[in-house]
């Protein structure tokens, strides 16, 4: 009984070392924060440009560029994987790309609690366990979704007040975005990351020297 106990204390005692935020956590989370604001705030010209020609053609088609304004909490969750990492990362990156300057202000940090609270989940679903392509694409997928209620009901003329066969678009433009440009791209990014040496200190690095 007792060396049962002993065992579950240290397994216990295992998962929170696991989950705990180091030091180094929070400086990389800081440092990749403002690496994807920056990303960000070139997107916010290229990315809108996108949006808009797509938007154009057809009502909720440009949703398709949006994925890259997710990136910051798929990243953020593949490397430090930690609670907490995905939305943190994301919203750094939003305060960032605000702070140099977008059209959008505040919003871009409101938005940026909602997409990274949808990065979060899907990591939060496995536990912090599982960060395999699949859960990447989830990842970017409910970044997207969580980007999709947020403009469904801010600002002076929320999406609500906009046709069924818009959202119904916009919902599906969003999840194909976030699961290729944020999910897909951002796993790629995390494994050319890895393959430089820069993430010794993080199993996503250790992972990847075990497969080579």
């Amino acid at each position: 009984m007792h060396a049962t106990a002993t065992a579950r204390n240290a397994s216990m005692g295992a998962v929170a070392r696991r989950l705990n935020w180091r030091v180094v956590d929070i400086v990389v989370a800081a440092v990749l924060g403002v690496a994807i604001g920056l990303v960000f705030w070139v997107w916010n010209t290229i990315g809108y440009a996108w949006f808009s020609a797509a938007d154009a053609l057809t009502p909720g088609l440009g949703g398709i560029a949006v994925g890259i304004w997710l990136l910051g909490g798929v990243v953020g969750g593949l490397v430090i994987r930690k609670p907490g990492a995905a939305l943190v990362v994301e919203v750094v990156a939003a305060v960032v790309s605000m702070l140099i300057g977008n059209i959008w202000g505040v919003s871009t940090v409101l938005e940026g609690i909602a997409q990274g609270l949808g990065a979060e989940l899907i990591f939060a679903v496995f536990l912090y366990r599982r960060f395999s392509l699949p859960v990447a694409a989830l990842s970017g997928v409910a970044a997207a979704v969580g980007a999709w209620v947020f403009e469904l009901f801010y600002g002076s003329s929320p999406n609500i007040l906009k046709s069924l066969e818009f959202n119904a678009i916009y919902l599906g433009t969003l999840v194909v975005s976030g699961a290729v440009l944020a999910g897909v791209l951002g796993w790629l990014l995390v494994r050319a990351l890895a393959a430089t040496g820069a993430l010794s200190r993080f199993a996503a690095g250790r992972e990847l020297r075990r497969e080579v």
